[in-house]
This record gives C-alpha cells, structure tokens and sequence, in this order.
C-alpha cells in the first residue's frame, strides 16, 4: 500500500471516529441572503446564528454600492497591495477605519485585510519579529479565537518565544507572570468579546498591566467593532481607552456586515506589519469593490441608524436576559448580542438543535474543540432585524424543548 493510500485510510477511519463522538460537523447550503429569515433546503427558518449583529448583511444601500463600486473598480484587484493591487478604495478605507479609533491611538493607522483570520495571524507574528530570537514572551487569553491561538503557534515557532494562558478572570495572576519576566518584548493577546461566551475582556486592567510591565497589548474586537460604543466604534470607545501600547483588530464580515478585517496602531506598528506581515504582502488583495462597499458600511454605522439598530440590539439583549429563564440548562451573563446555553454533552446540543431545526430556527450545535470538554452549546445570537416578538417565541420554543431534551436524557 502506498502512503497516499495509507493516508486516505486513515483520514476515513479518523473521520468515523469524529462520527462516532458526536464531533463530525456537516455544511448546510443556505438559498438566500443572510438575515433573519434564512431559506435552507426549501424551507424558511428563523436564524438566530449568524454574526450579521447590525443586520447590514443584506442592507440595500451595501447591495447597491457594491454594485456600483464593481462598475467603478471591477470585480478583482489582480494582486497584491504591494505589487499594484492597492486601490483608491483601499486608501479611503482605511483612512476612514483610523479615524474611528483616532481618540484611542496617537499618530493612528489602519491596514486592511481580506480576512480576520489573516490580520490576526500578521499581527502577532510580525509583532514577534520586533524581539530576538529567544527574547520574547506571549500571553495568550485561554478563550481566544483560534485565528489567535495559531498567530501564537506560529510566533512561538519562529521566534522561540516562551508562551503563557492566562485565564482574563483572573488577572493577579498574569501580573505575577509578567512581574518576574525579563524578556525585551512581551505580547498580550486577548479577544475584545469572547466568542463563544459572549463576555468582554478586562480591556482597562490589561492594559494598565501591559503599562506597568512594558508589554504590548493586542486585542481583536471582531465581536465588539459596530457593535459597542455609542458609534459603534468598538470597545476602547465603549471602555475610554488611549494607549499607544494597543494593537486594535476589527472585523468587517460580522456586525459591519460585508467581508475583510483590519489592523489599527501607532503609524510605526502599521509600517512594520507592511514591511514584515507575510499574510499581508503575499495575499491578493481584497477587491476594490468591498472596500467601496464598506465605505457606506462604517457611514450606518455611525450615523443614527447606526445608533438605532445598536438600540435595538440592547432592548433584545435585556429581554434575553429577564425573561429567558432555564431550570437545566445553563445562561451565560452576558452584555453582547452573543448568548450562548450551555448544555454540557454534545448529545444534548446535538438534539436541542435538532428539535429547534423541526420547530424552525436555525442555531447549530457548538461543541469541542470549538469550546472546552463538557461545555456544548447554542451559540444564540441577535441581529438588530430580528424583533422583540421574533425573540419571544425563540423563549417560549426553547423553554418547551428544555423539557423534552431533559425528559429523553431521564428516560434514556
């Protein structure tokens, strides 16, 4: 047997096992935009999953400007912005994302990125390269996104830098850590919201640590950008954060509702992720069209439709939380659109999400390696499209579908 065949072999086997463990995850093809009435297969479920928080996703006037900006620009940019791929619209872009966070970083910049995933990868290890080998140390949140989690994998890897969890709850601790650490160049990392949990990073208290310790601190605001702040500009707005120490990351796919990601810092921090940031200067770039498109997607969101929809984000996240009531399952407390319930077994996510299909809504099974051992969940989340109504039959259904998941696991 050949190694390409051994190797088949042994994906098909490890693929049963992931079966067999309840961990094997299925595409579904959706058939119409993203918003809160989603059509799947030729039947029409309510969404409570996506990350569309401002409901910009299928917005009319970002469907008509990336119209225009594809009569304006094209449809591709043809390569990569340091070969001649670095459009006007870039250029306007990301201006006007520096201009968001101007009251938070001096001298402030912005880079633009067709992905999260990539910005946080270029931002950590191009970071990195600032130390010798040897001479730099990484303190990572446990809860971090996995786009984090491998930007220090890698870093680690290239730079040999020692790399440190620490819980954001628990911030004494890391304190300690970086009190006895010598190292030239040490990198705190951390999610703005966690993604899963729903919960803010002690933003203030980390940075106030990174100050004492002469650290950087990286925070990726993919969940909070558009979202907090009283214009959306994310959370050193809605914290009243200045520091020049911040390493700012946003997402434009989530609540800004269209696609890509970005990097705000200090003018040199920028000069350096373009000089050194291998997923910056080997990518195609976004085409020109996107960033035409997200030009309108940054004026909604801070003008006072931008307020409203954020208006009416709180209003369903205040329902949530006096009115959605459990008496197995577990609710997170949390302030963001993001509600997660935890229900421990990947069995029991499996089939609440299951009956919530059958009863028409659309919220997937989160479970391992997504979250940790034993934590399995709905990941609910709001739009500002979705009504106070919307959300009470939601209530009312999972509350009912509580009891026969509870009642089956008894039976069983």
């Amino acid at each position: 047997m050949t190694g390409s065949f051994k190797a088949l072999k042994l994906a098909q086997e490890q693929i049963t096992d992931l079966d067999v463990q309840l961990l094997k995850r299925k595409l579904r093809v959706t058939e119409s935009p993203c918003d809160t009435n989603v059509l799947i297969g030729g039947r029409q479920l309510k969404a409570f999953c996506s990350n569309d928080y401002l409901g910009l996703a299928n917005h009319p006037e970002l469907v008509s400007a990336l119209a225009q900006g594809s009569q304006k620009y094209g449809v591709g940019s043809g390569a990569s912005h340091l070969i001649s791929g670095h459009s006007a619209a870039h250029e306007l872009l990301e201006k006007q994302l520096a201009s968001f966070q101007e009251k938070h970083i001096s001298k402030v910049r912005a880079l633009f990125f067709s992905t999260g995933y990539l910005a946080n990868l270029a931002a950590i290890t191009s970071l990195a390269k600032l130390s010798q080998r040897g001479d730099l140390s990484i303190y990572s949140a446990k809860l971090n996104h996995a786009s984090l989690i491998d930007g220090v994998r890698l870093a680690s890897a290239q730079m040999n830098a020692v790399v440190n969890l620490f819980d954001h709850t628990q911030l004494a601790l890391l304190a300690d850590e970086l009190r006895k650490d010598t190292k030239s160049i040490k990198l705190i990392v951390t999610d703005g919201v966690f993604s899963m949990d729903g919960d803010l990073a002690p933003v203030k208290d980390l940075l106030q640590i990174a100050e004492q310790y002469d650290a950087l601190l990286v925070v990726d605001d993919a969940h909070g950008f558009g979202v907090l702040g009283k214009q959306g500009h994310g959370i050193l707005e809605q914290e009243d954060i200045h520091s020049d120490r911040i390493i700012y990351i946003g997402t434009l796919g989530k609540a800004a509702g269209v696609s890509g990601a970005f990097i705000c810092a200090q003018d040199s921090f920028i000069e350096w992720l373009i000089q050194k940031g291998r997923p910056y200067i080997y990518s195609t770039a976004t085409p020109p069209a996107i960033a035409h498109t997200l030009l309108k997607s940054l004026e909604i969101i801070e003008s006072a439709e931008g307020i409203k929809r954020r208006e009416q984000l709180n209003q369903l996240i205040k329902i949530w939380q006096d009115e959605m009531i459990f008496t197995k399952w577990e609710k997170a407390s949390s302030c963001t659109p993001i509600q997660p319930v935890i229900l421990g077994s990947n069995a029991n996510a499996l089939m609440a999400a299951k009956l919530l299909d059958e009863a028409g809504y659309w919220i997937p099974a989160i479970r391992p390696p997504t979250v940790p051992l034993n934590s399995a969940r709905l990941r609910i989340t709001f739009s500002a499209n979705h009504t106070s109504d919307d959300l009470r039959k939601l209530i009312a259904t999972l509350k009912r579908i509580e009891q026969e998941v509870y009642q089956k696991v008894t039976h069983d």
